[in-house]
């Protein structure tokens, strides 16, 4: 069974609906299991054959929890490479934290990236969090390729 972890921050909740959303998308996909988590040790990264992280964007940048989160992961040695990699996050002005999630994810630990990361402006509406489901569904899948 193909195993998807979804980590992500969320401050006002608009990440967390994202993940939620993102990883109801992925369970409709048979022979994949998916953990939701605001946090998971990087040691255990490696359990997993996809890694998402919701990521918002805060005055321009990432927040201090997702920083941190990537900077432990190299810190610890964790070999991600290969491993499929996600962003996803909303934003209120310019959307710039998962696009820099997303160029770690491929160029420092060399994980196949799904281009390009989801992005919602301010809280989820509806179609919003279809987009989300669809994302979700769509990286599970590629999972069963």
């Amino acid at each position: 069974m193909n195993k998807i972890l979804i980590v992500y921050y969320s401050r006002s909740g608009n990440t967390k609906k994202m993940a939620i959303a993102i990883a109801e998308g992925a369970k409709n996909v048979s022979g994949v299991e998916v953990e939701l988590k605001n946090y998971e040790s990087p040691e255990k990264l490696v359990n997993f054959d996809a890694i998402l992280i919701g990521a918002p964007t805060y005055h321009h940048g990432m927040t201090n929890n997702v920083k941190n989160f990537l900077e432990e992961i190299a810190l610890h040695n964790v070999s991600l490479k290969d491993k499929i990699g996600a962003v996803f996050g909303s934003y209120g002005w310019s959307g710039e934290a998962p696009r820099l999630v997303l160029e770690v994810m491929k160029y420092k630990f060399g994980m196949k990236v799904i281009e390009s990361p989801l992005l919602l402006k301010y809280a989820p509406d509806l179609d919003g969090l279809e987009r989300c489901k669809e994302f979700g569904k769509k990286i599970a899948e590629e999972l069963s390729i």
